[in-house]
């Protein structure tokens, strides 16, 4: 099993969406679920009331469902799976989200547009995979490398479209953790009711809409739980209230 990060004292008691005033919020029926639904929310200040944006989103989640990841929650949050490499389970906590991706090119009015930093999808841009390469869950563009040292990559230029536009999840992102997952996404669904190997999956048009919105300013997060665990870690967390499941 992969090692959780250490929460120091100083960050004990204090939510870690303190600081944020742009929320994605995933919640899933259970653990097994592979589809979900999302909800934007935003805030004027950081300790201001959450309010919704929009109408909730269809999502399609990992094959497996969900499962632990390693991101700003604190280590051991209760029951439930720890998300590994390959498990196709989407991970379970609270994420930043650092950067926004996508086929159109730097100069394109899409790409300037963008509130957070932007990747273009080149064919040379991976998201490594493997546990054994330095570069471990980290988006390299393999032309300014002297060596590669991976086996196995994620193809940021995709023929099926499903990363004509993303958003990156900070899912153990800082000293990695070999084996604990990586390279998770926002990104195009194939198609509705598809899961996804274990990123997080919308339709185009919705995929627009937040790559538009999400604002590096606003330090925007995304929070992913299943109705259980989002109803136990609701008023630690800070999280806004959502309607009972009809």
């Amino acid at each position: 099993m992969a090692s959780l990060p250490h929460v120091s004292s100083a960050q004990r008691g204090v939510s870690p969406l303190a600081l944020s005033r742009q929320l994605l919020l995933v919640v899933a029926p259970d653990w097994g679920s592979s589809s979900a639904q999302l909800q934007r929310f935003a805030r004027t200040r950081a300790d201001g009331d959450w309010r919704q944006v929009g109408a909730p989103l269809a999502v399609g989640l990992g094959k497996s469902g969900l499962g632990w990841g390693l991101g700003l929650h604190e280590a051991v949050v209760g029951t439930g799976p720890v998300k590994r490499e390959g498990d196709g389970r989407a991970p379970a906590g609270i994420f930043a989200i650092t950067a926004l991706f996508g086929d159109a090119a730097p100069d394109a009015p899409l790409a300037r547009g963008a509130k957070l930093p932007y990747r273009w999808a080149s064919h040379d841009l991976k998201c490594i995979d493997d546990p054994a390469s330095v570069h471990y869950n980290r988006i390299v563009n393999q032309s300014r490398l002297a060596q590669r040292d991976w086996t196995t990559c994620e193809d940021m230029r995709r023929d099926d479209q499903c990363y004509a536009l993303g958003a990156v999840v900070a899912h153990n992102s800082e000293s990695p953790v070999a084996g604990a997952g990586s390279c998770i996404f926002l990104h195009v669904w194939k198609r509705e009711g598809v899961p996804t190997a274990g990123c997080t999956a919308m339709s185009l048009a919705d995929m627009g809409e937040i790559f538009g919105w999400l604002d590096g300013a606003t330090k925007p997060l995304l929070v992913q739980l299943p109705r259980e665990a989002y109803e136990g870690w609701r008023q630690a967390w800070g999280l806004p209230t959502l309607a009972a499941p009809g």
